[in-house]
């Protein structure tokens, strides 16, 4: 895989405990190693890897996110231990805890889908706000412009018409 899709990347990021995450099984697909041997290399530097930049997921969190993303039961061949989520922090320091050239193009690739995340969560608030600005000027006007609607409704429809105002010439009339 010369060029990580950067899809592939965003669908697996999740948001647990108010993070963008990605799992270390996803992790450990995109560098092509085990899960095992990316979490025994993570803790072999478990100083590197703080709270904030990985978490072990509760049994409750991997429950809900087995369900929504169809992951097999730890009884039916599935994984035994409770997976490990890394915040765009956790990910970063990956890249000095696995070396390959892979790691390296990886690392990019997701460092570069966290940046567009964050630009379009910016983007959508501030598209929040616009909104928000919009509506409360408008929400007073709706009835004015209603009315105006109306009249123009008015002015447009042929078939009622006043009548014409001013004198009117009788042709029969001598």
């Amino acid at each position: 895989m010369n060029k990580i899709a950067l899809t592939v990347v965003a669908s697996k990021i999740y948001l647990i405990r108010e993070h963008k995450v990605m799992l270390d099984r996803d992790l450990a697909e995109l560098y092509g190693v085990q899960t095992k041997a990316l979490n025994r290399a993570v803790r072999r530097n478990a100083a590197r890897f703080p709270e904030d930049f990985m978490f072990q997921l509760t049994h409750q969190e991997a429950e809900i996110l087995r369900c929504q993303i169809g992951t097999s039961s730890s009884s039916y061949g599935g994984r035994r231990y409770l997976p490990y989520a890394f915040t765009e922090q956790g990910v970063s320091m990956l890249s000095s805890v696995l070396k390959s050239e892979r790691a390296i193009q990886v690392n990019i690739a997701i460092m570069r889908v966290f940046s567009r995340v964050k630009e379009l969560m910016i983007q959508r608030q501030d598209l929040a706000g616009k909104l928000l600005e919009l509506e409360e000027r408008v929400g007073t006007h709706d009835t004015k412009i209603l009315a105006i609607f109306n009249a123009i409704k008015q002015l447009i429809d042929p078939q009622k018409r006043r009548p014409r105002i001013g004198f009117r010439v009788l042709k029969n009339a001598k």
